[in-house]
């Protein structure tokens, strides 16, 4: 790989990161040397400012101050106070974004709210491809209702507008596809959704922090969204959920915890559901993990999200652009998007060995993720990712496609996480 075009390009790269507005952020998260990290959309890598934060809360907050920090160092407020921050990431307004939960658990009582704002109704409508968790969240509540309720799939996309009808309470997506990096128009479907007056509920897990989002503009009704992919709060970090003001105070939810009453410390024998989304909290938050996410929330202070979109779009583009050029016919098809507008912040390729593919690669340090059956997926972060990481990256693919590595035993073997 060695030809004065490959040479090229990888002095393209070079250039374009000398010119790059967000290379300076690369030097906030701790990455090992010798690695090219392309799986942040299924775990971000360790922020230094969270490092810090972590270590404050244990030994001072948690070792000094003990019980006194629920006042003294804000721990009551920090599901209120990440929800803040990631409200402007999303453009949610202030207040229907909080902090808790998993994403699982989060979609659940959202979907709950949601069916009950649509008594007469009994279908949601999702796609045959989303996210396991939230099919099999729907499933478990359709099961608990037990009132008649069914769960509508389609198979691809435009096969949504003519599954919403008269019956349709709840269409739920996933914003970016999980598997191929595909991205719905939020907007669109929202406004064709509430047309059939039906509710919306988005999952915005491979959107939030990667993609620019307007929650307030496309009137969303309900969103979740977990903290350790684009967010970097490390792994199983507290999720986050949005309702639209308008429907906050609309229902009681089914996890009906202490932490979502009217005055949790009044102790009171019955539930009293605190005013607007705080309602929909449940227990008490996990303040180690919720000082984390905090501390990694900083790291958007002072970025714009439309620069990590154009780099976003610029780091994807070159990378199927490379390989294309360094890997014809090597079994590879790219299933995302080429249309820039419908690409989220990853690229997958099927390939027959892709778990072995993937396996080689992370021996060679190049860390991106398989997905069954036959997926490569490579995820692009614009707060670290570097140009020069696509290129280097698609040479150690090309290196071991051509080479056949992948083949090794060790290779072939499936660990429990794929």
């Amino acid at each position: 790989m060695t030809t004065d075009r490959h040479m090229t390009r990888r002095e393209l790269a070079e250039a374009q990161d000398a010119q790059d507005v967000l290379a300076p952020m690369r030097a906030r998260f701790a990455l090992p040397q010798g690695v090219i990290y392309l799986d942040g959309n299924s775990l971000g890598p360790l922020p230094h400012d969270l490092r810090a934060r972590v270590t404050r809360t244990l030994d001072e907050e948690w070792g000094q101050g003990l019980i006194r920090s629920w006042n003294d160092a804000g721990w009551i407020d920090l599901p209120e106070r990440i929800g803040t921050r990631i409200a402007r990431l999303i453009g949610a307004p202030v207040q229907s974004v909080l902090a808790a939960d998993s994403t699982s658990i989060n979609l659940f009582k959202l979907l709950s709210a949601a069916l009950a704002l649509r008594p007469e109704r009994r279908v949601i409508v999702s796609e045959r491809g989303n996210f396991p968790t939230d099919l099999y969240m729907a499933q478990g509540l359709i099961a608990q209702l037990d009132r008649g309720h069914r769960l509508v799939l389609v198979d691809d996309a435009s096969e949504i507008p003519a599954a919403l009808d008269g019956d349709t309470a709840v269409l739920m997506l996933t914003h970016v596809d999980y598997r191929s990096g595909a991205m719905h128009d939020m907007g669109a479907l929202t406004r064709l959704a509430h047309e059939a007056n039906a509710l919306v509920l988005w999952d915005l897990a491979h959107s939030a922090g990667a993609v620019p989002l307007d929650l307030a503009g496309a009137d969303v009704d309900f969103a979740v969204g977990c903290g350790y992919k684009y967010l970097n709060g490390g792994p199983g970090a507290p999720a986050f959920f949005h309702v639209a003001p308008r429907h906050a105070d609309a229902f009681v939810q089914p996890l009906a915890g202490w932490f979502g009453h009217d005055a949790p410390f009044a102790f009171e024998p019955e539930y009293r559901p605190a005013p607007g989304a705080a309602r929909y909290l449940c227990g008490t938050p996990p303040i180690l993990a919720m000082a984390a996410l905090d501390a990694a929330l900083t790291l958007w202070d002072d970025v714009d999200i439309d620069a990590v979109r154009a780099k976003s779009l610029a780091l994807t583009g070159a990378f199927i652009d490379t390989v294309e050029a360094l890997c014809p016919d090597a079994g590879l098809t790219l299933i995302t998007p080429r249309d820039p507008a419908r690409r989220g912040s990853q690229v997958s390729f099927h390939h027959p060995q892709a778990y072995a593919v993937m396996q080689a690669l992370i021996a060679r340090g190049v860390i991106g993720d398989f997905r069954a059956p036959d997926i490569l997926r490579f995820g692009f972060t614009p707060l670290y990712t570097r140009f020069v990481d696509v290129f280097d990256a698609v040479s150690v693919l090309a290196e071991v496609l051509e080479t056949r590595s992948y083949t090794h035993p060790d290779f072939q073997k499936r660990a429990r996480v794929t």
